[in-house]
């Protein structure tokens, strides 16, 4: 199929930033792009050949809109999956597939698939409800402190708690929800995996991933990750068979838990471009956009290598700040060598809401690391009333 300046229509449910920096790939090849997002202020707005405004989650809604493309692609796991079945079914392709999707939306699904699959994991138990697990804690069934992960709807840190205490349960939702054993980790790394529907297979170098304590949010994103070489390896490895498990197509980005005695386990999953990806667009041969973009079209995959060490900075919306923002510093930052700012296009911001990122890049990961905490304690995302 002729895929570049042809009639050709590549449908992307979602219209974040993720969606907003793969369109800057489709527009480098002069690719169709259709998107399709509940807000009217979503970041692809501006970059797509069509924006379509509609629920995400509406059969008929995300239906109708991949009847007018030929291949269609999420940056978000929340949609509906029995409108892609019926897609899938009706000659619209469809990358990551909806079964791939199914196993991966609910996170109970998720680790009683790594259980099947002997894929190493965190041992976990399922709850229908927040009140049948405050149960089995009272039962001493469950031990406290443990990991509290609502199955479905997490992001960005939401949806996931330590649980120290019966106080901790405060505030939570009364959903269906896992405990999770608390694992004494070294580091989170993380690893994306592409593959094509051909079969072509790549994994980007183990990245090391730095998280803020109250938020849960990844703060740093370091590449390479300073580990030894055969626990890199390892992580590459594993990651290939959760890859191989799910079967997918496009980008699977595997995040993970390096143990004390250097085991590594598989947290979570995730079917797109990923936070743990975005330092590849100024530091990799090939960004994670454009990979993803060659997987779904099944063209050849890109080299993964990356050119120098890189670090990401996620630019969070500051406590204490609602309302129109304003990006304070960013001058001083943009003034220094090997710093790329990218800016989301999220007009409103709010405390920990992801507003964009910084990379950075040097020949030496420990002077890159040195400028990255510059570049966090300069640049400040605040709003205009405070």
């Amino acid at each position: 199929m002729n895929y570049f300046s042809s009639d050709f229509k590549l449908g992307i449910l979602g219209g974040g930033q993720l969606g907003k920096m793969l369109l800057t790939e489709t527009r480098k090849f002069d690719i169709q792009t259709y998107v399709l997002d509940p807000s009217d202020e979503a970041p692809c707005k501006i970059g797509s050949n069509k924006f379509f405004k509609g629920s995400l989650m509406d059969f008929d809604t995300v239906y109708n809109f991949g009847k007018q493309v030929d291949v269609l692609t999420f940056e978000i796991e929340l949609v509906n999956v029995e409108a892609l079945e019926k897609l899938e079914t009706e000659g619209v392709k469809v990358y990551p597939s909806p079964k791939t999707l199914k196993q991966i939306q609910n996170k109970g699904t998720q680790k009683d698939f790594y259980s099947a699959n002997n894929i190493p994991t965190a041992d976990y138990k399922r709850f229908e409800s927040l009140t049948e697990l405050k149960a089995a804690v009272e039962n001493n069934e469950i031990s406290m402190p443990f990991v509290w992960k609502s199955t479905e709807g997490g992001y960005d840190g939401n949806g996931v708690k330590v649980i120290r205490s019966m106080e901790s349960f405060e505030g939570l939702a009364n959903v269906q929800c896992i405990a999770e054993t608390m694992i004494p980790f070294k580091n989170e790394l993380a690893v994306i995996v592409t593959r094509t529907p051909s079969g072509q297979i790549k994994t980007y170098p183990v990245v090391e991933m730095e998280f803020h304590p109250e938020a849960n949010q990844v703060e740093y994103v370091i590449c390479p990750a300073r580990i030894d070489n055969d626990v890199a390896e390892k992580a590459r490895a594993i990651a290939l068979k959760v890859s191989e498990a799910f079967n997918h197509v496009g980008l699977l980005a595997v995040e993970m838990f390096q143990t004390e005695d250097d085991q590594i386990l598989v947290n979570e999953v995730a079917p797109r471009p990923h936070n743990s990806g975005h330092y590849s667009i100024e530091a990799s041969y090939t960004s994670q956009f454009e990979q993803h973009l060659r997987a779904i079209l099944d063209l050849p995959l890109g080299n993964t290598d990356s050119k120098v060490a890189g670090i990401m900075v996620n630019l969070v919306g500051a406590e204490g700040y609602t309302g129109n923002v304003v990006y304070q510093n960013i001058e001083t930052i943009l003034d220094k060598d090997g710093v790329t700012p990218h800016i989301y296009g999220k007009k409103e911001t709010r405390p920990f809401r992801k507003m964009g990122h910084v990379t950075i890049v040097n020949e030496d990961i420990t002077v890159a690391r040195k400028i990255a905490e510059e570049v966090k304690n300069t640049i400040k995302v605040i709003s205009q009333q405070g």
